[in-house]
Parts: structure tokens; C-alpha cells; sequence
């Protein structure tokens, strides 16, 4: 496969499956999209080797089978695609292989851990199943230094963490906890109340406990939007309001994750849109 066709592949792949991504390459710089595009691409077969396959032992070999792959692509003898395309970024951008590795690490930990004892636990996932994909994006603006790092890893926890409240009801379905064990007990709420669904005001507090946990890490995180070059802010701002909006919309309707899943609708996504371009727009037209 020629690194043509693999950078076709791999912008389809993006462009096909996340709605949400394509809003934001909108926003990109045009140098930085087909860059982009090959992360994301990385992203996305892991996430379907893990998740896609019922049998925890044959997603563990798949997901073992990737990391091969990556290892590979950093040995230069990239075969599949998606590493033909990403192997041009990876030197380009110079990008440690730690972020793509680290994901594979919360893949592989999907396979065998299905509940959380504390928050710090909780917090320790977030770190290899969404922190990497920040660092990644850093590494394609031209940021290495540990202070946007450190930001940028405060923004991508509390968007880990507002979709795990967002998505309470349809992870107990495949058996998933994210809610730390000892929180729950404080609040009085066993395992046995989420799987019947039972909300009532235990349920709630516990909730209003996280959503504002989760606030907090965003407006530790929210600093980075200064702190890159103008024509980035737009596309950080816009993950930060994003998953800000999550948690308003879990707190509209009561907290009850449990019998429903609140989401953003097309209006409410486009007035993010509009604000996040409001408040840049010079820079923007600059562009």
C-alpha cells in the first residue's frame, strides 16, 4: 500500500466514523488534518479490537497483535495502512511511542478490570485510556513542555470521566462500573441499586458529587487555550465547552443517568460552535 492510498484510508476512516472529529478538523489547520486523521485512525482500531470482539482473551491477543504493529511502524517496517500513513507523522512530528502505547495499555485493562475502588483509580485508567490522545495532539502543534502537557491531561480525564456519567446505564450493560467503589458506599448505593436502576436521592448526590468533581478538572485544564497558538484555540475550546456541556446536561435532567442518557443536541452543538468561533473569529479570518 502506497502512503497515498494509506492517508486515503485512514481520512475515511475519520471522516466516516466520528461526526464529532470532522467538526473539529473543520477548525484544524490544513497542514495538521491528514495528520490528524492517521491518529485518529490508530484510535479507532484499537478501540474496535477491544471493544468489538466478546471473547476478553481474543481481544487481548488482537490488541497484542496492534502493538506489534506499532512497534514495527517505529522500526520502519510499517505493513498495515493505518501504520504506513501514521509512520510519516510519527517522524515528521518526532512522537515518542509512549502515547500510542499507553492506550493500549487502558485497551488491554478493559479486558480484565470491570470496577474501580477509588477515585484515584478511576483517575490512574484515565491516564493511559485518555491523556495520550492530548499529549498526541500537542506533539502534532509543535508542544513538547510538561506545563501544556499537565493541562492538556486535566482536559482529557474530565472528558473521560463526563462520558462515563453520561454513559452509566449502557456500561452497566456490558458489566462496566467507572463510579469508584468507595464513593458509592459512602453515599449508601451498592451494585445492586445501579443494575435495577433504582434512582432516587442517593443516586443523585452521588452524581452531583462526580459532576463537579469532573467541573473541576476542566477548569484546571481550561488555561491551555492560551497557551497555544491562536489558530489551535478554537479546536481545545471546543472539547472543553463540549464536555462542559455534557455535565449541564446531565445536571438538567436531575442526575438520572441511570434510566437515561443525556446528549448534546445539533442545536446545542452548533451554539458551542458559535461561541468557540465568537470569541476567535479574528484569529480565525487570519487563517
Amino acid at each position: 500500500s502506497s502512503v497515498e492510498q494509506a492517508e486515503r484510508y485512514t481520512r475515511r476512516l475519520a471522516n466516516h466514523h466520528y461526526e464529532n472529529f470532522i467538526v473539529a478538523s473543520v477548525f484544524l489547520p490544513r497542514r495538521l488534518r491528514q495528520h490528524f486523521y492517521n491518529i485518529y485512525a490508530y484510535c479507532r482500531w484499537a478501540d474496535d479490537l477491544a471493544d468489538e470482539v466478546p471473547d476478553p482473551s481474543a481481544a487481548m491477543e488482537l490488541l497484542n497483535w496492534w502493538g506489534t504493529e506499532l512497534s514495527r511502524c517505529y522500526s520502519g517496517a510499517a505493513t498495515h495502512p493505518v501504520f504506513i500513513a501514521l509512520q510519516g507523522t510519527i517522524e515528521r512530528f518526532e512522537i515518542p511511542i509512549e502515547p500510542f502505547s499507553d492506550l493500549l495499555v487502558a485497551f488491554r485493562q478493559d479486558q480484565t478490570v470491570r470496577r474501580y475502588p477509588t477515585w484515584d483509580a478511576v483517575l490512574e485508567y484515565c491516564r493511559y485510556s485518555a491523556n495520550p490522545v492530548g499529549r498526541l495532539v500537542l506533539y502534532l502543534c509543535g508542544y513538547r513542555d510538561h506545563d501544556r502537557q499537565t493541562l492538556s491531561d486535566f482536559t482529557c480525564t474530565a472528558l473521560q470521566l463526563a462520558n462515563f456519567w453520561q454513559d452509566v446505564s449502557r456500561d452497566l450493560d456490558k458489566d462496566r462500573i467507572y463510579i469508584p467503589a468507595d464513593l458509592m458506599a459512602s453515599t449508601g448505593l451498592g451494585e445492586a441499586d445501579l443494575f435495577d436502576r433504582r434512582f432516587d436521592g442517593r443516586y443523585r448526590r452521588l452524581m452531583r458529587i462526580l459532576v463537579e468533581r469532573t467541573r473541576e478538572l476542566f477548569r484546571k485544564g481550561l488555561p491551555l487555550v492560551q497557551c497555544v497558538a491562536p489558530n489551535l484555540r478554537i479546536d481545545i475550546e471546543l472539547f472543553s465547552r463540549g464536555g462542559l456541556a455534557v455535565l449541564d446536561a446531565i445536571e438538567s435532567i436531575g442526575y438520572n443517568t441511570l434510566e437515561q442518557r443525556p446528549s448534546l443536541t445539533g442545536a446545542a452543538k452548533l451554539k458551542l460552535i458559535g461561541r468557540a468561533l465568537g470569541e476567535h473569529a479574528l484569529t480565525y479570518a487570519r487563517r
